[in-house]
């Protein structure tokens, strides 16, 4: 039976969702975030060690600024009012991807809450935020040494010293990375699944990781 190490989420679907049910783009997103949270605790319950989210990629500045706004506004005000709640939950969280960019109040609630839950230890939250893959390895090659191998080039990606996650999952119906931990993906099992991001539950979870935990995984070997 594999073990399991780390899942990571591509969340799509929640504009979608919101727009289906008449009531638009953002309340969509609302949505999307009590489904993180309930991920999140199914996860801990399910001892599964780290999770990953795909909250907000580089590519997503594309789309309108007032739902960018929204979106930033949406975290904050999240870690704002749930801090206490993922303290006392064991919850470590983490972010991945380029913070630069992103406005000097949500770096700030970002910082903050990563620094107010560095000992925690019942699970590791990643949330990849600002992030491509693309612009990772870039950035990475660019950092190492002259002499590159597999184990100096990870060290300076975003996931060093975090285990390369063993299933993905993507709701929304599409069979794509979208730009998402393209190096670290390398042996994970992908799975699509044609609903969308609000209506994940824990139902699904448990039936993923299943199905993962007896799949035969070779790593290239017989």
């Amino acid at each position: 039976m594999n073990q399991l190490n780390h899942i990571a989420f591509i969340m799509d679907g929640n504009g979608r969702w919101g727009r289906k049910k008449n009531k638009g783009r953002n309340y969509g997103h609302i949505k999307g975030v009590d489904t993180v949270k309930k991920v999140v605790s199914s996860s801990i319950k399910l001892k599964v060690p780290a999770i990953t989210f795909y909250v907000f990629s580089s590519e997503n500045w594309k789309r309108p600024k007032s739902e960018i706004n929204f979106l930033f506004k949406l975290i904050k005000k999240y870690f704002s009012k749930e801090i206490q709640s993922v303290i006392s939950q064991g919850i470590k969280i983490n972010i991945i991807g380029d913070v630069n960019k992103l406005t000097p109040d949500l770096k700030k609630v970002l910082k903050k809450t990563m620094y107010l839950t560095k000992k925690n230890s019942k699970i590791l939250v990643n949330l990849a935020i600002n992030y491509g893959s693309r612009n990772e390895i870039i950035n990475a090659v660019k950092k190492s040494s002259k002499k590159i191998t597999i184990k100096s080039f990870q060290k300076n990606l975003f996931t060093n010293n975090i285990p390369d996650p063993d299933i993905l999952i993507r709701t929304g119906g599409h069979k794509r990375l979208s730009n998402f931990m393209l190096w670290q993906l390398a042996y994970a099992e992908l799975f699509f699944l044609k609903k969308l991001w609000p209506d994940f539950n824990e139902k699904d979870l448990k039936s993923i990781i299943k199905k993962f935990k007896n799949i035969k995984r070779n790593f290239g070997a017989l």
